[in-house]
């Protein structure tokens, strides 16, 4: 049995709400469980400058994650002058995934930044954030359609991303903090809308696993993810 009583299979609940600040060109709330985060995307006229000339544009991320965010106080990164070595892995991992799905030649010479700011965390804070920040990306992209700035899709397909791992002795998906904290294998899965893979990230936390649990891991992940798009489509529609 799961602590919150789930079927291996069971995502958390999620919910995407649109349009929750009021200057970003896109923004949302994602809630997967007691996993909040708000993800916002600005849209920059220009693109660096490693791409002047190149008629192409760039995505990329930020992620931080407010001092009661968890259970206990963190400390802002900003008060120590640098961020954290997690931190700058996940932004970065957050801008590759949603890099893989942007048609940089549609976009054109600007750049697109999405903020991941982790209000609630309770596990899968980095999936929560490229599956919201997708959204964001989204919204910002038709804003862009719709004044002629971009004259074809920048976003030819949906990114989503989920967690699943061992727990247990068995395959789950969507582990929230309870089941991540005690994972013998832990894996970030991420996806495009067709079920293509851009990244994946497994690593034994406390014990070895087989290559016939990597594919359960797969084929859980795989259908997490088409749900995770589904969601997604109701958001924006």
């Amino acid at each position: 049995m799961r602590p919150s009583g789930r079927d291996l299979s069971d995502l958390r609940t999620i919910s995407i709400e649109t349009g929750v600040t009021k200057h970003a060109e896109g923004s949302c709330l994602i809630k997967m469980g007691d996993t909040h985060v708000l993800c916002t995307a600005t849209i920059e006229d220009r693109a660096p400058s490693f791409l002047k000339g190149s008629g192409l544009g760039w995505v990329t991320a930020e992620y931080g994650m407010l001092p009661r965010a968890t259970n206990t106080r963190n400390r802002r990164e900003a008060a120590s002058g640098k961020q954290g070595g997690r931190t700058v892995e996940i932004q970065r991992l957050i801008g590759r995934a949603l890099r893989a799905g942007v048609d940089r030649s549609a976009l054109g010479e600007r750049q697109i930044v999405v903020d991941c700011d982790v209000l609630q965390a309770d596990g899968g804070t980095r999936c929560a954030s490229i599956t919201g920040g997708w959204v964001a990306l989204r919204l910002a992209c038709n804003k862009l359609m719709k004044s002629g700035a971009c004259l074809s899709d920048p976003l030819p397909d949906h990114v989503a991303a989920i967690s699943c791992g061992i727990y247990a002795g068995q395959p789950v998906a969507d582990l929230d903090y309870a089941e991540d904290s005690e994972a013998g294998t832990d894996g970030n899965f991420i996806m495009t809308g067709r079920g293509k893979i851009i990244e994946v990230q497994m690593s034994a936390e406390g014990a070895t696993f087989s290559r016939e649990q990597m594919n359960k891991l797969m084929d859980l992940a795989e259908a997490g993810v088409a749900q995770l798009v589904e969601a997604q489509k109701a958001a924006i529609a």
